[in-house]
């Protein structure tokens, strides 16, 4: 679990433009990429993502000016190396909603995060495909997609209990060799009821409820 020190807690009225400046899909994925393998360059992050070097480090610098990433220790003093300046960025939706571009924010930063999860998932099965990763992690590893039905309180204890149990497994694991960095997901989205309406606009979504023998929900 993340502690608060670790964490950026976006407001939507005094960080209005460092939100429009994160909606940038690039920049989103550069700060992601730093969060996930470390201190980098730009030159570095070009290879990763097919970009130029000379994109990837104007986005960097745009980062750095509203303090989402900072510069890392030097290697040498050839090139500038990254560094996300934090482990996590939060918000509240519902003060998002509230202000001008807010929804857009959001919106943004959930699509990334949907494309993030297929990256990961990729790379997950490259990991085992490939021996990086020994095959203990076959049953623990998994996707699942359930459709319980919730009221908002329960729905909001529901992700106060997974924090805290989170937590709890984190500071357990913390120094055992045998740890992995885990790429976790966790969603709670509520429909509203099917209408002929929506089912004209809305094609279904793949079949519900699919589980793996043991793993996250979501």
């Amino acid at each position: 679990m993340v502690s608060e020190d670790k964490k950026r807690v976006l407001d939507p009225e005094s960080d209005a433009t460092a939100l429009k400046a994160l909606t940038h899909p690039l920049r989103i994925r550069l700060l992601g990429l730093l969060r996930m393998d470390g201190p980098a360059t730009a030159s570095e992050l070009a290879a990763k993502t097919g970009e130029s070097s000379a994109s990837t480090s104007y986005h960097l610098r745009v980062l750095a000016k509203y303090a989402f990433v900072v510069e890392a220790e030097q290697r040498d003093g050839r090139e500038r190396r990254w560094r996300a300046a934090h482990a996590v960025t939060s918000w509240s939706n519902r003060e998002m909603d509230g202000v001008e571009g807010g929804t857009v924010f959001v919106n943004a930063m959930h699509r990334r995060q949907i494309e993030h999860l297929q990256e990961a998932l990729l790379r997950h099965e490259a990991d085992l495909a490939e021996g990086r990763l020994g095959r203990e992690w076959l049953d623990p590893a998994g996707i699942s997609d359930l459709l319980p039905r919730l009221t908002p309180e329960s729905l909001t204890e529901l992700w106060q209990a997974f924090a805290d149990k989170l937590a709890e497994l984190t500071a357990r694991d913390d120094g055992d060799p045998r740890a992995a960095q885990v790429v976790l997901f966790t969603a709670g989205l509520p429909l509203a009821p099917r209408t002929a309406a929506t089912d004209q606009t809305h094609p279904d979504p793949p079949s519900p409820g699919t589980e793996p023998d043991a793993g996250g929900e979501a």
